[in-house]
């Protein structure tokens, strides 16, 4: 099955809109077969106003399930960006690596169970080709007081 048929079999939809920049950055960047995804967050990019579905810290105003939600719709919001560059998903030969942030207390430790999140959503979608190095860390805050943010490096 593609990646594509996968997300639609999961009745999730990658957004026909791309997130907008919050800053002075591109949101991707193309260095030969790598491309680099800036900070995704878990923004509904097709609501008029580009709304977070989800915000506040991550073991205070929001659940570990629910940052685990969050955490795949960064990544649909990383496909957008990845489908707009090459077309479609079945051109993604490997997710090499994501960088999550969790937006929490200090005494949050957590952070695995919450990036897990998206981790497992790309080996749901992508296979063996979804597995990939990982950093998860707990930060005290994100743009727009957002649960999560996900950086990618996939490969194309």
């Amino acid at each position: 099955m593609t990646p594509e048929k996968k997300i639609e079999s999961l009745n999730l939809v990658i957004p026909i809109g791309k997130p907008k920049a919050l800053g002075s950055y591109v949101p991707i960047v193309n260095v030969n077969d790598l491309v680099f995804i800036s900070g995704q967050l878990p923004i509904d990019v097709n609501s008029p106003s580009n709304d977070l579905k989800f915000r506040g810290k991550v073991g205070k105003q929001i659940t570990i399930e629910d940052a685990q939600l969050a955490c795949k719709i960064c990544c649909l919001n990383a496909f957008s960006i990845v489908k707009g560059l090459i077309g479609d998903l079945d051109k993604v030969k490997r997710i090499v690596k994501i960088t999550g942030y969790v937006n929490c207390d200090d005494a949050f430790t957590d952070h695995p169970k919450v990036i897990n999140g998206a981790s497992d959503f790309l080996i749901e979608v992508f296979g063996d080709l979804g597995r990939h190095s990982r950093v998860a860390v707990g930060v005290n805050s994100l743009p727009l007081n957002s649960p999560v943010e996900i950086d990618f490096i996939i490969q194309i």
